[in-house]
């Protein structure tokens, strides 16, 4: 870490390394960095929405419209291992500006095509692997923010800001989205292309680097990516939570899906669906809220473990109630809080304990792993959607659910027993 500065001093002095230890919200290069991610947040919140409704409204398939999803994170199965090691060896503020300015530019075309000639179901697979291999570098880059910006002690407070954010804006984006959408299809997509090109501007302004002052990287790529993936793995507790939102990831990859189509079945329009997915910002927010209050109350590992059980009974409940759309919202809600007290608490122990050469190896391995059964889960809930319908879909991840949470709750998996998450000591 960085030296510090006296209390009533703010960052983003001309001293790259200089950080204060007050509030984050004193801290101009945290200021920065979360209106960036927030405003980018918003415009990707409402693409969240437009995108299956824009392949719906093309090729009238859920399968697609599943596979729209799948195909945009299936960069990170491809490139996130490589990604993490170069944005250790490469300039990670840097990384991020061009990856968000080559976004917004990505995220115009299918606005321009609409208004040029017409978009087609190819376009928009190609849009949506080009926006994953961006956001892969970005994420990569970004893994190593959070930890240079703020204070060790002031991580988790920092990781929940920007998630209750981030849901505040998914509150506000799905709405907002689905009004757009319906006014012209291309609007979601150009406010999302303003939002990258901000988030870029913003980002450039900030005077602090991402990370600590390092010698010209003299090892091969595979080498640094191998450091990275055995530094993970020997920490049994970050196996075990990678391994656990893994497994969760792939039911929650179908969660949206489901009550786009379940809405759709109840012959709900865009702004209503989109006034339902409203419930993920309401959630998000609850949850990054109580998730520090949660862990500081039952513990890290309980913490964990309950959020696995609670999703299990979600799932149960959405697929017997997913017929009525009002109580479809308000479980989505709380099925998204316990998402973000899960991820929370999972990032901000991995923040913690790794160091700041392998923060973005170490987070693209983390995420990697988390993220890894994502284009299989929305693959999985297209087809099952369309032979089996919302509610046979929403009690099978529950059953699939239900399984990992008796797996983490074995006295093997060490959560049970793990109470904090400021453990530092390495392998």
């Amino acid at each position: 870490m960085a030296n510090t500065i006296e209390p009533d001093e703010t960052a983003g002095t001309d001293n790259p390394g200089v950080r204060p230890r007050t509030s984050i919200w004193r801290n101009g290069a945290f200021r920065l960095l979360w209106g960036a991610q927030t405003l980018s947040d918003l415009g990707t919140g409402i693409t969240t929405l437009a995108y299956p409704l824009l392949m719906l409204a093309l090729t009238k398939s859920p399968v697609q419209a599943g596979a729209v999803s799948a195909v945009s994170s299936l960069p990170y199965l491809l490139f996130g291992l490589v990604a993490g090691a170069l944005a250790d060896r490469w300039n990670r503020k840097r990384v991020m500006v061009l990856c968000d300015a080559f976004r917004a530019i990505n995220m115009l075309s299918i606005p321009l095509a609409m208004w040029l000639w017409h978009v087609t179901p190819a376009h928009v697979y190609v849009t949506a692997f080009v926006g994953g291999v961006l956001y892969v570098l970005f994420s990569a880059a970004d893994a190593g923010a959070v930890p240079n910006v703020v204070e060790k002690d002031q991580i988790t407070s920092a990781v929940a800001a920007l998630q209750t954010s981030s849901s505040a804006t998914a509150m506000l984006a799905p709405p907002l989205g689905g009004t757009l959408f319906q006014l012209f299809r291309g609007l979601p997509f150009l406010a999302d292309a303003v939002s990258y090109l901000a988030s870029a501007i913003a980002l450039s302004a900030v005077r602090l680097e991402f990370q600590q002052s390092q010698e010209r990287a003299t090892t091969t790529l595979r080498t640094d990516i191998a450091a990275g993936l055995r530094w993970l793995w020997s920490h049994p507790i970050i196996r075990t939570i990678a391994t656990a939102a893994a497994g969760l990831q792939l039911a929650m990859a179908g969660a949206q899906l489901v009550v786009i189509v379940a809405a759709q079945q109840a012959h709900a329009p865009a702004w209503v669906i989109g006034l339902v997915l409203s419930g993920i910002g309401v959630g998000g927010v609850a949850g990054s809220v109580a998730a520090s209050r949660l862990k500081a109350r039952f513990g890290f590992g309980r913490t964990i473990i309950g959020v696995m059980w609670a999703q299990a009974a979600l799932w149960v409940l959405i697929g017997l109630f997913s017929h009525v759309i009002l109580m479809t919202a308000f479980l989505l809600a709380v099925f998204v809080a316990t998402a973000a007290i899960f991820g929370i608490n999972a990032l901000s122990y991995q923040l913690s304990i790794t160091p700041d050469d392998l923060q973005s190896r170490v987070g693209s391995a983390f995420k990697l792993i988390a993220w890894s059964s994502f284009p299989l889960g929305a693959a999985t809930a297209g087809v099952l959607l369309d032979r089996f319908g919302p509610e046979t879909t929403s009690l099978a991840f529950g059953a699939w659910v239900t399984a990992i949470a008796l797996a983490s709750s074995r006295p093997r998996s060490g959560l049970r027993t793990h109470s904090s998450d400021t453990t530092t000591a390495t392998p």
